[in-house]
Order: C-alpha cells, then structure tokens, then sequence
C-alpha cells in the first residue's frame, strides 16, 4: 500500500483550509490566533480516507507571504499538491510564490483546485480557468488535472476525491521505505505523563518503536517510546507516513524545527554545501558572490553565504555551481532540494539541489572542483562514490563513514562497491571493525612516489636491502593507520609492486650488488675477522682507506643478515651445522668468523660429554684467549642452546 502525503499550495483566503475542513471534517487551525484571524500561521495536519480505503495524509500550509518559511518546511514528503485559486480572484503574488517554490522543491504531481465556484457565473469561471492555464504554462502544474470546487457548499468535492485517488493509484511513486529512515522535525511539545513528542513526514525508510536513533545536528541519541500515524498506535511507520513519535533521553527545548531523527551515524552534519542553484525567471535579482541568503531545505531555515563557484553572478534563469556556507549546522543528503531567498528584502530568488552535502572549502573558478561537481549532478550512485572515495585518498575512508557522508545504508552501498572493486578503481581492505577503501588514482600516486624514492635510495645505498617499512610508511602514509599499511605492503608485494625483506622495502627484483667494492670490503672484514680468532675483533677494529664507512657497515649488515643463524627456534644446532655463513655476531660490538664458533661449539660440546661442566676459566683456556673473550663465548652457547646456567655464573652445563 502506498503511503501518500497530500499538501495544500496558494494565497491567503483562497480557501486551502477549508477546503481540507470539507474534505475531513477537521480544522487544521490550531492556534486561536489562527481561528480568530481567519488565517494559516503555521503547519496544519490530518487525514482522510478515500473510497477505496486508502488513507491520505493532509498538510495545510500557511498562504501569507510572512510565513513562507512555515509553507517551505511544510512541502517537505508531499507527494501530491492541490494548487488552490480562488475563482473569484484568480493567480494572485503567493500562488506565483508558491508555485515557484513547489517546482524549486521538486514536487512533480498537482491538482488545481478552483475553488469558491459558488461565488461566480459560469462565465466567469471559464476566463479565470484559462487565465490561470496560461499562467501554469511552462511548469510543472502545466497540465495537471483542473477541479473546481466549492469548500463551502461541498460542489466537487467528490471529484476531488476521486481524482487525487486515481493520481496515487496510477502516477505517484511510492517513497523507499528499504534505505536508512529520515525524518525531518517541523513540530515538538510535551505532553504531561509523555514527555517529549516530535511530528513529521517521514521521507524514507522505517521506524520501529523501540528503536534508538539520533537527533541531528544536535548528536543527541533518542529511543522510540511509542509511533502514532493518524492518531492511532503503531509499532511501526513508514515513508510516506505523517507521524508523531514519543521520544526519551531528549527534551523539548533541545528539538528544533530542522533537526532530522536518523540512525545513529548514518548522517553527518555539515555547515558547507556544494549546490546547483537557478535563479527564477521571472525574479529581479541578480545573485552575486557572497551575498547573504535564507537557505530553506528540509524544515530548516538557516542563514547562509553564497560562494559562486564558476560564475560572476547567476541572472534570472541561469543556474551555477554554488558553495553554500551556512551560519548553522544541518545534516542533509545527496539530492536534497532546497529554496534560497534573499536576506532583506525576503523574497524567494531560486533553489535547486544538493550535490555534496559534506565538501571541504572550494575556491571560485576551480577548473577540477567545478569538474567534479558536473560529474556529481549528473552521476549514477557509485559515481559518486567513487568521487567521494578519491577526495579521501590521504586517508582512505571507511565503508561506514562512506555510507554516513552519503546518507546510504552499507547495504545500498555494497553492490556498487563490488563492481568499482571488480573494475580496479578502487583497492578494498577488509579489516575486522570496518572496511577501508582507496581509489587506485590516490594509490598510483603514492606509488610513483614510492618508487621514486626507493630508485634513489638504492642508488645511494647499494649495498642495503631497500627502505626500513616504517620510514616508507611515516614519509609517504603517516595518516593511515599501521594495519592499513601492512594491509596494502601484503597485497602490493604479492603483485610484485614492491620487493620485501623483513622489515625493508626495495624495487621488484633488487639485489645488492657483488661487484668489486662489495668483494673488497667482505674479503677485509672476514681476514679481520679471521686474525682476531677467538680473541675477536670489534667492528671499530676493521678500517679501509679505499672504503667510505658508511659502505663499510651497510656491507657488514648484509654479511650478518646473510650469515647469522637464527637463535630464536629450538632447531639453532641443526642450523648451526649446515648454514653457510661466513660471521657470527658475539653482542653488539663482537665478531668472528662462523667456522671459528663451529669449532668453539664442538669443543665445548665434547668437554660437556667427558665433564658436567664447563667454566668461563677453562673456555679461556681452551682457545687460549681472555675471559674477557672467553664470557661472551659462554654466553654465544647459551644463546645457541648448547649450554646454560647453572649455580655460579661463570658455570655452565650442557643444555639438553
């Protein structure tokens, strides 16, 4: 069933609410202002019921030029629009207004409504109908059906009826009540043994009684305490739905019209707009840059800077790309429409939609922000997101936080995602609290970075493995966060992207160089090495005059990475017997030849099988060396697993 909202348009005294009283049996007026005046000050609602059982949602909305604000956040949800003209005036300055700001808000489907026909001769009613058919021509009202009525008597009104249920029937497109609820706020009172209540047209999704969403832009997180529709209890309602809803952990004064009840962090406030605004036709204002407006767009009302992004100014009928920068917070979405009218006097100059409802600050006549605002306006949902993922590309940015900047559901959001993962535009990395995106142009970017750098490290350092990991990551990607990081390295050196060595990184393929210098310096540490025996060498022993020492140590790190056996496994002694290294780091300034330490192991491993222990004393004189040599042997063992402590610390026993 479809959940249709009908509203009321045209000027003061034209009838629209009692027309809706002939139509329902209620009044709309609420305040006794509004009855002892005769007028529509603020929002009315209520409902009737259609022969065929379907029941129509009513807004009334004030005619008075004063309160165009009231009938601007009133529009918000109608799906069907009875434009109402007297007969015995005819189009008058607010229907013109009214007019204007239906079709700037994208209603589509109207009724005209002539009504107090009771009041004219027939004649005069066919030059007032084709009057207003003249004045209808080129908007979107051109060709709506024409009823003419008397709310008075109650001539046509079944008509009436009759005709706005053959448009919900055949013409009016049902509201999404699949995607993330949104329901903008135009009313909030309390009830005494209720507390809070808040009324509304609920404009997409569902709303389940006990669910727990959030105010914007206030942040204010509220659980649904009971659903009326039409006055009746529901557990549920609907898009399309006029509802009131009882809140808690919320108070009235908090609430404002304009505030919007949506999942929490589904929706994210903003004081900046990306638009497309035209300017009316028939308007005679020129928009210039930074001129101060009244922003009308949902229920809100908000004063606002016009940034005209690649115009001077926007005349009468033209259009621009605008950034709107707001005096308050709001939370729209992608599409919204919305109604600009001057700051003084107030009158309703143009409107249009949104296009990015969270952008960054842009400056006029930006050849690519201008670019991709064109691609917004006129792109399909994953366009967007795509756009939307590349203008992240120093962070990447979240599934979530997607879907939050879009107002989409993940779900909405995960078929397109597939197919711009499939595409290659965009890298996807699932990680286990959320999914983080990177459009490959922001990828490739770094990469040519990346690599550029990593071509003039080994050009300067030949001799190490490539870049530490982290260097890369703090110089290139410092905002992303370190899983993400590792996350990409994984992928990218799987593709051969990047060559990988523990903790450096290098050019596909790299390998350091054996040429003569490498030859050289290795021939010159190991004779050093060597000569030392186990008296050992420390490194600040070796020199070369025809070696800078920068070379020196980055070969010396190779020769170790190369050679030393790993210490950490229980399989170090069967490693230890067929490794082919050449040096054996003793502690941080020690070192020998592997082969020399070969020799020491099995020594101390015969000694250990004839005796239960060996002391630092007898390692000494074993390879007749120093204890100060003869300690850091022991302690080489222990490392190793062929000996450990016992007792004393210069005692050792064998270690299996």
């Amino acid at each position: 069933m479809k959940n249709i909202i009908v509203g009321t348009a045209g000027h003061i005294d034209h009838g629209k609410t009692t027309l809706i009283k002939a139509l329902t049996g209620r009044n709309t007026d609420r305040w006794e202002e509004e009855q002892r005046r005769g007028i529509t000050i603020d929002l009315g609602f209520t409902y009737f019921d259609l022969k065929n059982g379907d029941r129509v949602g009513i807004i009334d909305v004030p005619g008075h030029e004063k309160f165009i604000n009231n009938m601007v956040a009133g529009v918000v949800g109608m799906d069907l629009v009875l434009l109402v003209v007297a007969a015995d005036e005819g189009i008058m300055p607010q229907t013109r207004e009214h007019m204007d700001i239906l079709g700037l808000l994208g209603i589509k489907k109207s009724i005209l409504v002539i009504n107090k026909c009771d009041l004219v001769d027939e004649e005069w009613l066919e030059l007032v109908e084709e009057e207003i058919q003249e004045e209808l021509e080129g908007t979107f009202l051109e060709g709506a059906p024409v009823v003419k009525v008397s709310a008075a008597t109650g001539q046509g009104l079944d008509e009436l009826t009759d005709t706005i249920q053959q448009l919900m029937s055949d013409e009016v497109v049902a509201k999404d009540t699949q995607t993330i609820p949104r329901l903008p706020i135009d009313r909030a009172f309390t009830l005494s043994g209720f507390g809070t209540i808040i009324t509304g047209t609920l404009i997409s999704g569902t709303i389940t009684r006990e669910d727990v969403l959030e105010m914007y832009p206030i942040g204010k997180e509220c659980k649904i305490r009971n659903i009326q529709v039409h006055g009746q209890n529901q557990d549920k309602c609907y898009a399309g739905q006029r509802v009131a809803i009882n809140l808690s952990n919320v108070k009235k004064k908090e609430i404002r019209r304009g505030c919007v009840l949506a999942p929490k962090n589904s929706m994210k406030n903003t004081d900046l707009l990306d638009v497309k605004l035209k300017v009316l036709e028939d308007s005679m204002r020129i928009l210039t840059n930074h001129e101060r407006l009244h922003l009308y767009t949902g229920t809100s009302e908000i004063l606002c800077r016009a940034v005209l992004l690649d115009k001077e100014q926007i005349g009468p009928g033209e259009e621009g790309l605008v950034q709107l920068r707001l005096e308050e917070e709001i939370a729209v979405k992608r599409g919204d429409r919305f109604v600009v009218r001057f700051y003084s006097p107030m009158e309703t100059i143009g409107g249009g939609i949104v296009l990015e409802p969270n952008p960054v600050r842009k400056k006029r006549f930006d050849a690519q922000a201008i670019e991709e605002l064109k691609k917004k306006e006129s792109g399909s949902l994953g366009d967007v997101m795509e756009l939307q993922i590349k203008e992240h590309g120093d962070t990447m940015i979240t599934l979530a936080e997607l879907a939050k900047v879009m107002a989409h559901s993940v779900d909405e959001l995960k078929e397109y995602l597939e197919e711009l993962e499939e595409s290659g535009t965009i890298f996807v990395f699932p990680m286990k609290k959320d999914t983080y995106l990177w459009h490959r142009d922001s990828e490739f970017a770094v990469r040519q970075k990346i690599e550029e750098t990593l071509q003039k490290y080994h050009s300067e350092h030949p001799y190490r493995y490539g870049m530490k990991k982290a260097e890369i990551h703090n110089t290139f990607l410092k905002k992303i966060k370190p899983n993400i990081f590792d996350a990409y390295i994984e992928r990218m050196t799987g593709e051969n992207v990047y060559g990988r060595r523990e903790e450096y990184l290098s050019l596909p393929g790299y390998e350091v160089p054996k040429d003569a210098m490498y030859l050289q310096t290795e021939k010159l540490i190991e004779d050093t090495f060597e000569k030392a025996g186990f008296d050992f060498a420390r490194y600040s022993e070796v020199t070369c005059k025809d070696v800078p020492q920068d070379i020196m140590d980055d070969i010396l790190n190779i020769l170790l990475e190369e050679k030393q056996i790993p210490r950490q496994t229980a399989e170090d002694v069967v490693l230890m017997m067929i490794d082919e290294g050449k040096v054996i780091r003793i502690n941080e300034e020690m070192f020998t030849m592997k082969h020399l330490m070969d020799e020491a192991k099995e020594k101390i491993q015969n000694h250990l099988k004839e005796e239960n222990l060996i002391t630092i004393a007898q390692v000494r004189d074993m390879f007749s060396t120093s204890r100060k040599s003869a300690k850091p042997i022991l302690e080489y063992m222990d490392s190793i697993k062929v000996t450990k402590k016992t007792g004393g610390e210069s005692e050792r026993v064998a270690y299996l």
